[in-house]
């Protein structure tokens, strides 16, 4: 297992990561002990989740039913913000919620250490200095190591490291946002400012829902037990004619080179700039052996030039 610092920071993690937003959901208690060792033993230390996952904390639950000792081992990183109640008081980055929902999230996880505390999303209601202020009082009282954010636009990002810079404690050290051959938003400014403030980038949905697996065809009918066939609103973002092209033709690209095309969707991220992990969910020990297997592949500079003209049409 390859391993590479977050960003700027002296915390390491494995060039591959454990989304774990399954566990509690669609993988049941022994299946998700099964993958959580696999992993472990295979050398993944960062294991991903968030309050959120798996109707509101089951995936917290089920790392903190499976970990025990081996809780030293791995990079524990969560997240907060997203809405944890359906009538809005639990949510947000404000100092009171912050508190609270970390107390909540160490309770589920049975630790009493997060190593990176992430804001799934921005709160336009809070001073971003209330909410660095508030996390680094978790950082002092021992409660967090780190912190990160996901979803952020670029200029939030901007603003949380000079905001951070003038209050001299710690900043964000990563950022996490969907990222593969397939969305490539993130280029546009987001990447860049993770590269201008040596954020470590976590990209998640690296197979874009399923469509980098091969596994969808055209004029084919989607399986009803793909994650397609029970999420419509996941089938009609990804599932269009133009992704279709594309995956067709990066298909052709693996195959004349001997390569699957999981091995090219997980190949190309790690090269991207910026990329500390790449975040891969996992329903068996045999998807994660998969994963982490994939991640084997040093692509050219030539390579990655045809790959944007697969892609960006350039």
């Amino acid at each position: 297992m390859e391993f590479r610092n977050l960003g700027g920071c002296g915390l390491r993690v494995s060039a591959v990561g454990l989304g774990c937003n399954n566990f509690g959901q669609r993988t049941d208690l022994d299946t998700a002990r099964k993958v959580i060792h696999k992993a472990i033993d295979l050398g993944v230390t960062l294991f991903d989740t968030a309050d959120i996952y798996a109707n509101r904390g089951g995936s917290e639950t089920v790392l903190g039913t499976v970990l025990g000792t081996r809780r030293k081992e791995i990079v524990l990183a969560t997240k907060f913000a997203k809405p944890m109640s359906d009538d809005g008081a639990k949510q947000g980055a404000s100092r009171r919620y912050i508190i609270a929902a970390v107390e909540a999230s160490l309770t589920r996880l049975k630790t009493d250490y997060i190593d990176l505390y992430q804001q799934h999303d921005f709160d336009p209601l809070t001073p971003i200095d209330e909410t660095l202020r508030a996390l680094e009082d978790l950082i002092r009282a021992g409660k967090v190591r780190y912190i990160g954010h996901s979803n952020f636009p670029a200029w939030r990002i901007a603003e949380a490291e000079y905001v951070g810079r003038a209050l001299g404690g710690n900043r964000f050290v990563s950022a996490q946002d969907e990222y593969s051959l397939l969305v490539r938003d993130i280029e546009k400014d987001v990447l860049p400012a993770a590269q201008a403030y040596n954020l470590g980038l976590l990209p998640f949905f690296p197979l874009a829902g399923g469509m980098l697996t091969g596994k969808y065809q055209r004029g084919a009918a989607v399986p009803a037990d793909t994650r397609f066939g029970k999420t419509p609103y996941m089938r009609e973002r990804y599932l269009t004619p133009k992704n279709l092209d594309i995956v067709e033709a990066l298909q052709a690209f693996a195959q004349a080179r001997g390569h699957t095309m999981l091995e090219l969707a997980f190949s190309w991220l790690a090269g991207r700039p910026q990329v500390a992990s790449v975040i891969a969910g996992a329903s068996t020990p045999e998807q994660v052996e998969q994963n982490i297997a994939a991640l084997n592949w040093t692509l050219s500079a030539e390579e990655f030039a045809e790959i944007d003209k697969i892609t960006l049409g350039k």
